[in-house]
Parts: structure tokens; sequence; C-alpha cells
């Protein structure tokens, strides 16, 4: 009796510790410049890649996301126009300005149905939402097709941050439930720009509409040692968080 009780408890032990073990978060973070030049407008591109052993990840509610020193990202020529939230939930990106929209990307989302996954894809756009207590509030629209059809509003708030970052992009990120009675979804890839690559503004001029690419995000003049420092922390309904860190190397000088 006393070995089948051991039996057990270690059979229990087992589930909480494969449980745990399944719960278990890893991030990683790429960041590239185009162009890649100092004191040159850039666009930045963010990568988030979530993994959990095999397993599908707990859903994301949460991304501190902080960039480097001196990167003019609150100075830059994007989001010259406001987009409302309730104009964006209502109509959608095509509903706002043209000259709000700030980046373009995408998301891969898993729903942990069945014997393999449910896998969700995701357009996104990065729009300049009204200040929120004076600091920059950038607006993000999810919209997925199947087979969710879901649309997201993300507030990410420009927050200052001690050297050597210069600010960081604090998200909220609501749950969003998939089929009836299922899980929550789960976000394991993000993908998207900030800058100028690929959009087009308009400015109205002597009665004119003059066409152009706004100018993106200033590197700075200098680059700091060891390069460009980025860092992100996510944070999970299971109550855990991950971090992840990547550095763009400084850009090679060329000989003018």
């Amino acid at each position: 009796m006393r070995q089948a009780y051991a039996l057990v408890a270690a059979v229990a032990l087992l589930s909480c510790f494969v449980a745990t073990a399944r719960a278990t978060q890893t991030a990683k973070l790429t960041a590239t410049f185009t162009p890649d030049r100092l004191n040159t407008p850039t666009t930045i591109t963010f990568a988030i890649q979530i993994t959990a052993d095999g397993q599908v990840p707990a859903p994301l509610t949460g991304i501190d996301l902080r960039y480097p020193l001196n990167l003019g990202l609150a100075t830059s020529e994007l989001g010259l126009a406001t987009c409302q939230p309730q104009q964006l939930k209502t109509y959608g990106p095509p509903g706002c300005p043209a000259n709000s929209i700030m980046g373009h990307g995408s998301a891969l989302a898993e729903i942990a149905i069945g014997p393999e996954p449910l896998k969700e894809t995701a357009t996104i756009t990065l729009l300049a939402g009204p200040p929120q207590e004076g600091h920059l509030d950038i607006l993000v629209y999810a919209e997925g097709q199947t087979p969710v059809n879901a649309e997201i509003l993300i507030s990410a708030l420009l927050i200052p941050e001690p050297p050597p970052y210069g600010g960081r992009l604090h998200f909220n990120i609501p749950l969003v439930p998939s089929l009836p009675d299922g899980p929550d979804v789960a976000i394991t890839n993000l993908h998207t720009t900030l800058g100028p690559q690929g959009l087009t503004y308009h400015e109205h001029h002597h009665g004119k509409t003059i066409t152009y690419h706004p100018d993106g995000i200033l590197l700075p003049t200098t680059c700091p040692d060891g390069g460009f420092p980025f860092n992100a922390t996510l944070t999970f309904l299971d109550g855990s968080n991950a971090q992840a860190k990547t550095t763009v190397p400084c850009p090679v000088r060329t000989r003018e």
C-alpha cells in the first residue's frame, strides 16, 4: 500500500514538473536598420520569436521594447497626422489619415486545439494615436482572417528609459479568444517595421497634392561602443516572463 501511495505521489510530482516545463517561454529578438548608415534617416525592423519547448506558449499579455540612446524616434517625420482609436476600430486603417501610418508588419499565432495546433496569421499596421499624458502613443492594429476572424487594437506608449537605452515602447496586449470554449490565441512570431519603408504621405501645397516618402528615424552621428542595444521583456498570462536582447552592429564606414 505504501509503495502504491509513493508511486501515485511520484506520478503527481512528475505531472506538475511537466506542466511547469511546458509553461516555460523563451524569446528571440532581432533588429535591423535600413539603410544602415550613421546620421541618416532609417527604417527599424523588429522581429520577436516565442517558443515553449515544442509546445504552444502561453498567451502574450505585454511587451516592453527598449531601444538605443540618441535614436530619433520621437523627432522623426513619421505620424504627422493623428488617428483616433474609435475611428480605427470602426473603419480600420483605411479610415485614418495616410500621414498617420508609421509602419507595417505581420504576426503568427497558434491555438492549442487537437493534436496539431491551429495557426493564425494577421496583418499589422502601426499608426500615430493621440498623445497620452505627454507620451507618444503608437496604435497597433492587427487583423486576423482564419481560423479566427478578429481585429485587435493595441496601444504602445513611448516611455523614457535610463541609459544605455533612450526609451521603451510599452505594449498592453489583450487576450484574444479562439473558437467557442477554446483557449486564448498564443502569439509565436511578430515582425514589424517602424519607418518610411513602404509608406506614402501627402501634403497639400497651393491647391495641389504632393506625394512623398517621409523621412525615417534619424540614426546618431556616432555609434555606441559595441553597437546599438535593444532589449525586450515579454509577459505571459501564466505569470511568467521572458527576456531577449540583441545589438545592431555599428555601420561600416564608407569612404566619401
